[in-house]
């Protein structure tokens, strides 16, 4: 598989250095080198990539506020001189942050992260999921990792990841969306109470009014959407005195 690829950048030899980066990597194929964000906004208006190399600092539209106009964002790698935006590449949620001047060798560190993270993408559709009153096997970091269900306080969202947080405060990532783990997960141990929040129901604490304690005195919101579904089983399973 070729990862699709496009450059944006407003410097003509950073853009050129990319794009020759780019053809010497085997698992890349540059379809698009842009001049500014605008030009890239008019080829992606018709055309899908799968990677984009995105300078920051671009007059105009500068590469962040760029890719927040997107409502389909393919994989992001920053490209940028200043080292104190490497921040903002976290927020974004890039794959990686690339700081000029560009050596080939820390392009293709980069580049090998992107491949991984499609590869993982590619074959993980589902969490594996053994022994279901005991433990659940997901994905995380290139290997498999075993968790005890007993173990998991709440699983947060995190865009295309997310986040199970275990009762020792260990935090482990995946990648696959919120809706496709809760399937995997018991009914009777999990629920999920916010679009972005499943809790372990063994794990409560207590209840307020708009959201739930869990242990360590974790909150956590309970959301609009949730909220009924959320009071049936407390009105089955708590009695309050």
């Amino acid at each position: 598989m070729k990862i699709k690829c496009i450059s944006i950048d407003d410097e003509p030899f950073a853009l050129q250095q990319i794009n020759n980066y780019i053809l010497r990597t085997p698992f890349l194929e540059g379809v698009a080198f842009c001049n500014s964000a605008f030009e890239a906004m008019d080829y992606l208006a018709s055309h899908s990539v799968d990677l984009m190399f995105v300078d920051i600092n671009m007059p105009d539209l500068n590469g962040l506020d760029f890719i927040e106009t997107l409502r389909q964002k393919p994989q992001v790698i920053l490209t940028t001189a200043y080292r104190e935006y490497a921040l903002e590449g976290f927020k974004i949620n890039a794959i990686d942050y690339l700081l000029k001047p560009i050596a080939y060798t820390d392009f293709l560190k980069s580049a090998n992260k992107a491949r991984q993270w499609f590869e993982l993408s590619q074959n993980q559709a589902v969490p594996l999921l053994a022994q279901p009153d005991e433990n659940l096997y997901v994905k995380s970091d290139y290997k498999i990792v075993r968790i005890p269900l007993r173990d998991i306080l709440y699983v947060e969202s995190a865009n295309e990841y997310i986040k199970i947080v275990l009762d020792n405060q260990e935090e482990i990532m995946s990648l696959i969306r919120l809706k496709e783990f809760r399937d995997q997960l018991p009914d009777n141990l999990f629920m999920r109470i916010h679009r972005s929040f499943i809790i372990n129901l063994n794990k409560i604490k207590a209840i307020e009014r708009n959201r739930v304690i869990l242990n360590s005195n974790i909150p956590v919101p309970i959301g609009n959407l949730y909220r009924d579904a959320f009071q049936v089983y407390v009105d089955q399973n708590f009695k309050a005195f």
